[in-house]
């Protein structure tokens, strides 16, 4: 893997005694000279903000845009998901964390426009950035995004979304869709202790931004058995998302697996999630999931005005479309709200519409 080239970075201050502020994330790290801020990536060199990670790749692959995961955004469509190295928290189940947490900023080289190819390459109608936290390297993705539109490929962001008005301020008008994964509800004892983040309101404030902005909002929930399940937790921030962004919002509960350094606990009980999704329910949210409980009913989209599945899915793979053309409900009418459509063929042969 390739060293990488510093590219000077857009959103800092610099402050006395030679010292930046980065500006990219809430962190708002205070950084000397010749020193990294929390991430790794961001260093001043000679009182200047330097991105090392700019156009290093650590990760790069195809997906499916429901594994983003996104349930409501161009259905089908297939994304070219990119990540670097570094981190602006500290999970201690990072899935991730052989890059997340990498001290050595590395990656093999791909400029906005090799990014832009490889999407088109491999047939893909978006670029998401992904595996770990795209805010620390926000110069990138904005590149790669203007790149990105040029070729008529949408961008979106798999965030924690502890971000800032000025990162908001920039990102907002480049971004189509982003997904904020909160961790234990956002509870702030438990990412204090387990993530080394002060608490949610940084990520609250960018969500209703975003949303002000017209981004395509959807929000997930990763709930950590015994330490990050809390019924008043889950339904503060169902509420939050009925309020500030919609009762529409997809909310998308997620079942945490053994990771890092957090290998003892288990995976979160199914009977779990299903209460949790029940309190979100009850809370007003018209679209809620379980995620990564692949088969479970509650990946399915249901439709509100008449019960039946407008959407089924098995994981991250649609079974059946059950939407007219205008993306409502065949069977009532309702409309659906989703971004964009199914693509014709997309369905093996052996899918069909259901009741």
């Amino acid at each position: 893997m390739s060293v990488a080239t510093p590219h000077l970075a857009s959103l800092y201050e610099p402050l006395d005694g030679g010292k930046v502020k980065c500006t990219a994330c809430a962190r708002y790290c205070a950084i000397p000279e010749g020193s990294h801020g929390f991430c790794f990536v961001r260093k001043n060199e000679g009182g200047r903000l330097v991105l090392l990670s700019y156009g290093r790749a650590a990760a790069v692959q195809v997906d499916p845009v429901e594994k983003k995961p996104l349930s409501h955004f161009h259905p089908g469509a297939r994304v070219y998901s990119i990540g670097t190295v570094g981190c602006n928290w500290r999970c201690q189940y990072c899935q991730n964390a052989e890059i997340s947490q990498e001290h050595v900023v590395e990656g093999r080289p791909l400029s906005p426009k090799d990014a832009v190819a490889g999407a088109r390459r491999y047939g893909c109608d978006g670029i998401t950035f992904t595996y770990n936290e795209p805010t620390i390297f926000i110069e990138y993705a904005l590149d790669v995004i203007e790149a990105a539109h040029r070729a008529g490929l949408f961008a979106n962001f798999v965030t924690n979304g502890y971000m800032t008005p000025e990162a908001v301020r920039v990102l907002g008008p480049k971004l189509d869709a982003i997904s904020v994964d909160f961790k234990g509800s956002g509870e702030p004892g438990f990412m204090r202790k387990y993530i080394t983040a002060k608490g949610p309101e940084p990520i609250l404030s960018t969500l209703k931004d975003l949303k002000a902005r017209g981004v395509h909002v959807e929000v997930t929930d990763l709930i950590v058995p015994q330490v990050g399940e809390s019924d008043e937790a889950t339904r503060k921030l169902a509420r939050f998302v009925v309020d500030e962004l919609g009762p529409e919002t997809p909310f998308h509960l997620l079942r945490f697996h053994p990771d890092y350094h957090m290998m003892e606990f288990p995976n979160t009980p199914v009977a779990t999630l299903e209460r949790l999704h029940r309190i979100a329910k009850a809370e007003g949210l018209q679209y809620a999931y379980l995620g990564n409980v692949w088969g479970h009913p509650l990946e399915h989209t249901y439709c509100p005005g008449c019960g039946a599945i407008a959407v089924r899915r098995y994981g991250s793979t649609i079974q059946a479309w059950n939407l007219d053309a205008r993306n409502q409900c065949a069977r009532c009418g309702h409309a659906i709200p989703i971004v964009g459509r199914l693509e014709e063929g997309y369905l093996p042969t052996f899918a069909t519409p259901v009741s």
